[in-house]
C-alpha cells in the first residue's frame, strides 16, 4: 500500500511538473545533507530546479527565496515560497 502511494503521489509530481522521478531523487541526494543556511547552496539548488522544470526564475524571485529559507532557519515553507512566486 505505501509503495503505491508514493507511485501515485510522484506521478502527480511528474504530471505537473514535467520532472522525472529520478530527477526529482537525483536533486534530493545532492543536497541531502546541505546547509540550508548556506546562500550559495540554496542558490544552487534553486537554478538546478528551474533548469530541470524548464522554468526561468528572475534573479528577484531566487533573492527572495534564497532570503525566506534563510529567514526560516533553513526549513522549506512551500507555502511562503508559493507566495513569493505569485507575486513577481
Amino acid at each position: 500500500m505505501d509503495e503505491f502511494i508514493h507511485k501515485e503521489l510522484f506521478e502527480k509530481i511528474e504530471n505537473k511538473t514535467k520532472i522525472k522521478s529520478e530527477d526529482i531523487f537525483a536533486v534530493v541526494d545532492s543536497v541531502k545533507d546541505a546547509n540550508f543556511k548556506d546562500e550559495e547552496t540554496i542558490r544552487y539548488l534553486v537554478r538546478q530546479l528551474s533548469s530541470l522544470a524548464n522554468v526561468p526564475v528572475s534573479e528577484d524571485i531566487e533573492d527572495s527565496i534564497i532570503d525566506s529559507i534563510i529567514n526560516h532557519n533553513g526549513i522549506l515553507d512551500f507555502n511562503h515560497l508559493g507566495e513569493i512566486t505569485d507575486k513577481k
